[in-house]
């Protein structure tokens, strides 16, 4: 892995503007804030996993990082670029390098299309140049190294398993021959024993490659098996932050300690008897958050500091960041 940093974010927020049930035309809006103010590096060959609950900003922090909603505010520094100020055709060259894998791989894909077609659209839109038989033997090659034999090339995606679907959107993902690839949840959808064969295909192709990756998840054990670093994001905050060992070791903050505590051990005399955290209450709405620290009011941790005071950010060792009065 480089040291070379390809990507650098900096309080990027990302905000919604939503109407009150029953509301009339001239309702004033609520703000839903679904990131907000999220900062973090990656490196290049790197994977950054990023966890959190269900609502909690991963995805739509994955898509305002490449633009595919804008963001309120902030700067995303590509190879030293901010992709937040290019206009439309400056972006349009800078996104054969940044590419994604979504969360359901058959409706990530036309139905209209052969795979063949689906997995060429990328040369396509961004060398039309590009000749006939040279797209031909671009796409062959890439269907072998994603495990699909080239003589599906004119099969359409319902005729494919779960699994060969993500192949699939992997391999389009590929054909530019991007630096970072965003897996938004590319699992998740699937058996376990297909998510261990595409998690393993992933990390195969950044070795091969030089690939950086974003990997988004629900399941922690897979999360740590692919990544570098572990994001944990709560409420569109990022709370902690650290190399994947050193989280799953010492993890500092209150919800990650939770988190953890939930991934099951394949042992079955030390998962009976760990201690199971539980988080209490309700996850609270991003249009009226709590203040001070999010977390504040599901925290067993929770003092009078922390509704009054927004936590900062404290390098607890080996750049192993948490955001919370009551680390230690």
């Amino acid at each position: 892995m480089s040291n070379e940093t390809i990507m650098k974010v900096e309080d990027l927020k990302v905000y919604f503007k939503v109407m009150p049930a029953g509301a009339m035309p001239w309702t004033k809006h609520h703000v839903l804030k679904a990131v907000d103010g999220v900062s973090f590096d990656l490196k290049a060959g790197e994977t950054l996993g990023i966890v959190g609950e269900s609502g909690c900003g991963k995805s739509t922090l994955a898509r305002g990082v490449i633009r595919l909603i804008p963001a309120e505010s902030g700067k995303v520094l590509w190879l030293g670029k901010d992709l937040l100020e290019l206009d439309h055709k400056e972006m349009r060259a800078r996104r054969q390098e940044v590419q994604m894998i979504f969360q359901d791989p058959l409706a990530s894909l036309d139905p209209r299309m052969n795979i063949g077609e689906i997995i060429a659209e990328p040369i396509k839109t961004h060398h039309p140049e590009t000749p006939k038989a040279e797209i031909k033997k671009m796409v062959e090659e890439v269907m072998v190294k994603v495990g699909l034999l080239p003589n599906l090339v004119n099969r359409y995606p319902h005729e494919f398993s779960g699994g060969q679907c993500q192949r699939i959107g992997i391999a389009r993902a590929l054909i530019l021959k991007p630096k970072l690839i965003i897996c938004d949840e590319p699992v998740s959808a699937l058996d376990v024993s297909i998510q261990a064969q595409v998690v393993n295909l992933l990390k195969e192709l950044q070795e091969e490659m030089g690939l950086a990756l974003i990997f988004i998840a629900h399941d922690l054990s897979v999360v740590k098996h692919i990544s570098t670093r572990i994001m944990v994001l709560y409420l569109g905050n990022m709370v902690e932050i650290a190399d994947s060992a050193d989280l799953y070791d010492r993890p500092r903050h209150p919800y990650t300690q939770a988190l953890i505590s939930a991934v099951p051990i394949p042992d079955p005399l030390i998962e009976k008897n760990k201690e199971l955290i539980l988080i209490k209450g309700d996850l609270p709405s991003a249009i009226n958050p709590p203040s001070g620290c999010v977390f504040r009011t599901r925290c067993p941790k929770a003092q009078d500091i922390c509704a009054a005071q927004k936590p900062e950010f404290k390098d607890t060792g080996n750049g192993h960041l948490v955001a919370c009065h009551f680390h230690d």
